[in-house]
């Protein structure tokens, strides 16, 4: 059975959200990162960098959580076009989400509390907002908040897209109402729940 690594309130979200729009079978281990487990021998040979989310399928390790969710994508045949095409723009919209629209909120959210003290500076703060809002603009010249990224059908890109701008909401930061709507559908889809509830509950049963 394929082992997910969890940690509530962060990318492995994704993780969950996907393994339960696919229904695959999962059992849920939830990581005590604050108390050092992400730095064990034995969990730093399953993610170099003991961090969440991971997966061991088999013999298959993966960490990322793009990459863990385009392999239980095309694993599955769902989640993801068909065609050559079509995986070539979700691979695209993945690495825009993660790369140009995410990182920003990261790097503000380590700024305002996941850093040292020492090491947060409120002008790199200004800069992050700054590269969200540029990077939410060329979201919106091709993406209205009708539909789905990739035409008719919900993607592992939609996934990505919703707990990001939930993240921006979050954040205070301002995106189009049209958007705001979208992503709280999205987030409010009956599989998100029940991974928000299976990773809380792991958690509390660590």
């Amino acid at each position: 059975m394929l082992t997910f690594y969890s940690y509530p309130n962060s990318r492995s979200l994704r993780v969950a959200w996907a393994l339960e729009e696919l229904g695959i079978e999962y059992q849920i281990h939830s990581l005590d990162l604050k108390s050092g487990e992400g730095r064990s021998p034995e969990y730093l040979a399953i993610h170099p960098d003991g961090k969440a989310p991971a997966i061991v399928d088999g013999e298959l390790t993966l960490f990322e959580s793009s990459a863990i969710c385009r392999y239980l994508a095309a694993r599955e045949g769902r989640l993801m076009p068909q065609t050559l095409a079509g995986q070539a723009q979700l691979d695209q919209w993945l690495s825009f989400l993660t790369t140009e629209l995410e990182q920003p909120l990261w790097t503000l959210a380590k700024h305002t509390f996941a850093l040292p003290e020492e090491q947060r500076f409120d002008a790199v703060k200004q800069t992050a907002q700054w590269e969200f809002q540029r990077a939410l603009a060329a979201l919106s010249r091709r993406f209205d908040g009708r539909g789905w990224l990739l035409g008719d059908e919900f993607t592992v890109a939609d996934l990505f897209l919703a707990q990001t701008l939930g993240w921006a909401q979050k954040a205070g930061q301002p995106i189009p109402e049209v958007l705001e709507k979208w992503a709280t559908e999205t987030l409010a889809r009956p599989a998100c729940e029940r991974a928000r509830q299976r990773e809380a509950h792991a958690a509390s049963e660590r």
